[in-house]
C-alpha cells in the first residue's frame, strides 16, 4: 500500500472513531436531559397537587378514589416504578405538648427504583412535618398530613391529625370512631399505637421515650398474681416474675449490651431496640427463666396450656418468627385480656396475625 493510500485510510479510521464518540456523548446527554425532564415534571405534578389540597379542607370521596391507582393502571406502569403505598396508620391524636410521631411508610413492588416520599401539611399552623416523615404537633386542631410517592406522585396517602390542649384529655383508644382512611382501627394516641383498642409495640411500632408506667400495669399485676396462685395450686409449680417493666433507658442498656456480644444483627432476634420493646408497655413479663433451657419445662407447658384463663398470650410463638420478628419465647406473656387471649391462644395465632399488621423496623 502506498504511503499516500495509508494516510487516507488513517484519516478515514480517526474521522469514523471521532464520529462514534460525538454520538455517544449526544445519546447520554439526551439520557440526562430526559431524567431531568420527568423530574421536573414529578416535582411540578406534586406541587400542583399540594397546592390544591391546600385550597380545600376536605377530600371527596370521588378525589380519594382518584388517587390510588387501579390494578389495570398498575399493570401499565414501568417496571421499578411504585404502584402502591402503605402507612402504619393513619390517624394521630396528640397534645399540643406532645413529641413527634413517625409512621412507616412502605411502598409497592419490593424491587421500586425510588422509593423516597414528599411530605406536606395541610394547616402548618396546626402540624408540621418535615422531610421524613415527623409529625409535629404546633397548636390544638385538625388537619390532614398528605405523602406523596416521588417516582409516582399518582400513588399518595393521608394522615388524619387532631391535636388537643395540653389540659384536655385525649380519647380513650376504645371510643374513636374513624372514617374516611384506610385502617380506620389503627390510631397513635399520644405517640402509642393502637389496633382495636389494643396497644401495639413491636418493631413497626414503638412507644416514645417518654413512656413510663412506672411498673406493670395494674391490670396485668393483678392477672399474673392469679396465674401464678392457680399454677401453684393446681399444678405445684411455682412460677415468678423474672423480668417485667423496664423503662427506655433501661432497655437502652439491655439492647447495647447484647449487639456488642452477638452483633445487631442476631441481637435483633431474641432482643428489642429501646423504644421498640414491649416490656417498656407494662404489659408483659418474662416468667421464670428468660432462656432456651426453659422451654419444655412442666412451668412452661403449663404456662403455654393455661396462660390465656387469666388473659395472657405466649407473645413469641414457635413458628412465628416470619410475623412477629423475634424467635421463639416460651417465657414471655403478654396481657391482652381474657377474651382476646382466648382467641388468640385458640386459633394458634400471634400478635400480629390476629391485629394483621407487620413487625418490621423502618
Amino acid at each position: 500500500m502506498s504511503q499516500k493510500n495509508k494516510k487516507k485510510t488513517n484519516s478515514g479510521s480517526v474521522l469514523l472513531s471521532v464520529l462514534l464518540l460525538t454520538a455517544v456523548i449526544l445519546c447520554l446527554i439526551l439520557s440526562v436531559l430526559l431524567i431531568q425532564t420527568r423530574k421536573n415534571q414529578n416535582r411540578s405534578q406534586i406541587q400542583n397537587i399540594i397546592e390544591s389540597e391546600s385550597e380545600s379542607e376536605s377530600i371527596t370521596e370521588s378525589e380519594s378514589e382518584s388517587e390510588s391507582i387501579t390494578e389495570s393502571e398498575s399493570e401499565t406502569l414501568p417496571a421499578g416504578m411504585v404502584s402502591d403505598m402503605t402507612l402504619s396508620f393513619y390517624h394521630v391524636f396528640l397534645h399540643v405538648s406532645d413529641g413527634a410521631v413517625m409512621p412507616v411508610v412502605r411502598m409497592s413492588p419490593d424491587d421500586a427504583v425510588d422509593t423516597s416520599a414528599v411530605w406536606s401539611s395541610s394547616d402548618l399552623n396546626i402540624a408540621s412535618v418535615d422531610q421524613d416523615g415527623r409529625i409535629i404537633p404546633v397548636s390544638a386542631g385538625e388537619c390532614t398530613i398528605n405523602v406523596f410517592s416521588f417516582s409516582n406522585p399518582d400513588v399518595s396517602a393521608q394522615i388524619s391529625v387532631k391535636i388537643y390542649p395540653d389540659e384536655e384529655p385525649l380519647p380513650d383508644p376504645q371510643t374513636i370512631s374513624c372514617s374516611g382512611s384506610p385502617r380506620d382501627d389503627i390510631q397513635v394516641i399520644g405517640g402509642i399505637t393502637y389496633v382495636n383498642g389494643i396497644m401495639i409495640v413491636n418493631k413497626t411500632y414503638p412507644l416514645p421515650e417518654s413512656y413510663n408506667p412506672q411498673g406493670m400495669t395494674p391490670e396485668t399485676a393483678q392477672a399474673f398474681s392469679e396465674l401464678c396462685r392457680t399454677a401453684s395450686e393446681e399444678a405445684e409449680l411455682y412460677l415468678f416474675s423474672h423480668s417485667d417493666f423496664r423503662s427506655y433507658q433501661t432497655q437502652v442498656y439491655v439492647y447495647n449490651d447484647y449487639a456488642n456480644q452477638y452483633g445487631s444483627d442476631s441481637a435483633d432476634t431474641f432482643s428489642a431496640r429501646a423504644g421498640y420493646s414491649e416490656h417498656q408497655s407494662g404489659l408483659c413479663i418474662d416468667v421464670n427463666w428468660p432462656g432456651d433451657a426453659f422451654n419444655d419445662t412442666p412451668e412452661a407447658v403449663w404456662l403455654e396450656q393455661n396462660c390465656a384463663r387469666f388473659g395472657f398470650i405466649i407473645r413469641f410463638p414457635r413458628e412465628k418468627e416470619a410475623f412477629t420478628g423475634y424467635k421463639y419465647e416460651s417465657w414471655h406473656i403478654r396481657y391482652v385480656g381474657q377474651e382476646i387471649a382466648q382467641e388468640i391462644m385458640q386459633n394458634g395465632l400471634c400478635l400480629e396475625e390476629y391485629l394483621h399488621v407487620d413487625s418490621k423496623y423502618p
